[in-house]
């Protein structure tokens, strides 16, 4: 495995540090992270692709991961200590056991005195998991405290190696976390700094800069009409007429000069603008036009006859309300003022929380409203029930959703332990657990598993599985389904909430074979057995629908499984799914292109995960009245992602790819759809892709529905089938 390893990653490790070196510089820590991966792959203390990828090092140790599932070979759990632990080992004995400070401080936390404030932690809930490792020692004390002194022992050994190293503790003296009902996509922390990092940009700087100065160039238009002999310049067609300036001389315009020359020092404005030009003949007269040329005369003149005309005579009423209206824009706040304000509002709330309203923090500023770009910062630390972000916009993707979903899940996995601590400190190790970013992995692996972690594994068996738990896991996983059913129709469900909703299945004593997204540039050419499940429950579900059909979904699976890299692995459907990507013109292609082929058909015959979850969940009758709204939306979304202009070739492919994924889930949900809603929904979109290269895969889905059948190259009349992965020219792309 390290070889290919090796061979998947080097390249791309290469292109995230020149991309690295482009945008942030030599010395920014993206580029160090990305060079530590590369010197890490060529000595071998980083292993691309394995579950446990830095040497010496059990898998249960939280990595960073960068962009891509690589390691950069730091353990976050490795931090330098804090000031009230510092605080802490400054008070120890001087003999006080340990190799570092870090080791002294995790000794000390398995003391009497250490465990005893953990004792204190644990009952109050005041005390904050931002790592798994983080909950390790509170394990222990609840060990030690309730009679599992032999688990507790074996925590300790497994942690003793790291201690000199990692932190094992928790920050202490939190506020206790909200319910786990209620989730919200931002904490108060991250929305000060997201707020306090609004700038204001340089243009709209310079804008607000030229309005104030409104008042001076009034007072330098005012000094030159002064020296006008007659009536004022004005335009008439084009042409000047009036009177010239530089002809009578004020008696105050050596004072009036100066002063105004004085405070338009350092104004910068185009050189050939009105106010430059009047500022240099000023700058030219000390007493008299005499270092004029008549041209820079006709110049002043020119200037004048400008600003006359569009704004009026100096003090009249028209100029006035045009200079008092310009003061009083660049009087207002700006968006980062506002937003400072905002954050100000937010500082005495914590920093790892959400907030149960906003209305407050977003108020009005001084009679100035908040403006949307700042509440909609705030509004992402809203606290509330996952449908009602889900409606208020706040949670707007699969991946928002799988992000907050994790404290739902661990009030119900917690519901299973009896004691209140331990299930409080079960909770929120399952939320921090979630936040670990997944590697990249070969041959088939899987990623590490949270009863993998040695403190989580000592409690294990401490859980008890009651009913009533069960029965809301269920309740609570259909429910979340619906949800991303309903608010994401077109997108197939990321990698990240199939684990969430793995992990509620389980809760619920269910076995749904839920498959991960696989990327095409590290697939092995086969896949898990529970692929073949997937798709054995996808044919029997599916049999007889506008689904199956479309996509000739095999009306039985053939049994049996082999083994490879010690996994069980369906040969079978991997055989079906290179043979069916032959469609995308996979005969003689290799790569990345074939190899999403290959992957696009696993989607197809899995309907990735859709059919599972219908199915175990016995959601038909919950989805049918909404089939045909989600339906039109991910079809309709599929035809507008492909009418945005692409600006690369690379982008287009994306688009193609994602559109297809989209109009595949359309095409699930219309299956729940009756005959004449089907046609129907054909006739709504037929308007919008008459003319267009995706009407062929109108035609392709209006034959299906009719009850004809697509041949072996995905055609049938003037309508094919719609993939989004091809090895050459994809027929939906222009030339």
């Amino acid at each position: 495995m390290a070889d290919r390893g090796k061979q998947v990653g080097r390249g791309y490790a290469f292109d995230q540090l020149r991309r690295a070196l482009r945008h942030a510089g030599a010395d920014s820590a993206r580029a160090a992270r990305w060079r530590a991966v590369l010197d890490g792959m060529a000595d071998g203390t980083l292993t691309v692709g394995s579950r446990t990828p830095i040497a010496d090092t059990p898998s249960w140790v939280t990595l960073e991961v960068l962009h891509g599932g690589f390691a950069s070979g730091r353990y976050l759990a490795e931090a330098p200590l804090r000031q009230d632990e510092q605080e802490i080992v400054a008070a120890l004995p001087a003999d006080a056991p340990g190799t570092t400070d870090r080791e002294r401080l995790n000794l000390y936390y398995l003391s009497d005195a250490g465990q005893a404030v953990l004792l204190d932690a644990l009952a109050t809930g005041t005390y904050r998991v931002g790592i798994p490792e983080h909950a390790a020692l509170l394990t222990v004390a609840w060990l030690l405290a309730n009679g599992h002194s032999a688990a507790a022992l074996d925590v300790v050994a497994e942690l003793r190696p790291l201690m000199h190293r990692l932190r094992f503790t928790p920050y202490l003296d939190q506020p206790p976390s909200s319910s786990g009902s209620v989730v919200h996509v931002a904490t108060v922390g991250e929305v000060r700094t997201a707020l306090r990092a609004v700038t204001t940009p340089p243009a709209i700087a310079t804008m607000r800069a030229r309005l104030a100065e409104q008042p001076l160039y009034d007072r330098l238009v005012a000094l030159w009409c002064d020296t006008v002999d007659g009536e004022l310049p004005r335009l008439d067609g084009g042409a000047v007429v009036g009177g010239w300036p530089c002809r009578v001389w004020p008696d105050d315009w050596a004072r009036r000069r100066a002063r105004l020359l004085a405070d338009t020092e350092g104004v910068e404005r185009h050189p050939r603008g009105n106010f430059a030009r009047l500022r240099a003949a000023l700058l030219a007269c000390e007493t008299d036009s005499g270092a004029l040329s008549g041209r820079d005369v006709g110049w002043v003149r020119r200037a004048l006859a400008n600003t006359l005309t569009k704004r009026g005579a100096p003090e009249s009423a028209e100029r006035t309300a045009y200079r008092e209206q310009r003061l009083a824009v660049a009087a207002r706040p700006t968006h980062a003022a506002l937003a400072e304000v905002v954050a100000a509002r937010l500082d005495d709330l914590p920093g790892d929380e959400g907030v149960p309203l906003v209305d407050a923090f977003v108020a009005d500023v001084d009679g100035h409203q908040v403006p949307p770009t700042v509440d909609r910062k705030v509004t992402r630390a809203l606290e509330g029930s996952v449908e009602e972000l889900v409606e208020r916009g706040v949670i707007t993707s699969g991946d928002v959703l799988a992000r907050v979903l994790p404290r739902v899940t661990s009030s119900l996995l917690a519901a299973n332990i009896a004691d209140p601590a331990l299930s409080t400190l079960y909770g929120k190790t399952y939320v921090a657990f979630r936040r670990r970013r997944s590697l990249l992995l070969l041959d088939l692996e899987h990623q590490v598993r949270i009863e993998e972690l040695p403190w989580v594994a000592a409690i294990e068996p401490l859980r008890e599985h009651r009913r009533d738990a069960t029965r809301a896991a269920r309740q609570a996983l259909a429910q979340t389904t619906m949800v991303a059913f309903t608010a994401f129709p077109q997108a197939i469900l990321p990698n990240p909430l199939v684990a969430e909703l793995g992990a509620v299945a389980r809760q619920a004593g269910l076995t749904l074979p839920l498959v991960e997204e696989i990327a095409a540039d590290i697939f092995m050419g086969t896949f898990t057995a529970k692929f073949q499940s997937a798709a054995v429950v996808a044919s029997a579900t599916l049999a007889g629908t506008l689904y199956g059909a479309y996509y000739d979904l095999p009306e039985s699976w053939s049994a049996g499984t082999r083994t490879r890299w010690g996994q069980r692995v369906a040969h079978h459907f991997a055989t079906a799914c290179t043979e069916r990507a032959a469609e995308a013109g996979t005969a003689r292609a290799y790569g990345v292109a074939a190899s999403g082929a290959v992957l696009e058909q696993s989607q197809i015959l899995t309907t990735h995960n859709l059919a599972v979850l219908v199915d175990g969940l016995e959601l038909p009758d919950r989805l049918a009245p909404v089939a045909a709204r989600l339906a039109g939306q991910a079809l309709s979304w599929a035809v507008r992602r492909m009418a945005v202009p692409f600006p690369h070739r690379h982008a287009a492919l994306i688009a193609v790819k994602n559109a297809a994924y989209a109009w595949r889930q359309g095409i699930f949900f219309l299956s729940f759809c009756d005959p004449a809603t089907q046609r129907a929904t054909i006739d709504w979109l037929r308007p919008q892709l008459h003319g267009t290269r995706l009407a062929p895969a109108l035609d392709g889905l209006a034959a299906i529905v009719a009850g004809e059948r697509f041949d072996r190259h995905g055609k049938v009349h003037s309508g094919r089938r719609w993939l989004g992965w091809s090895t050459g020219k994809h027929w939906a792309l222009d030339d």
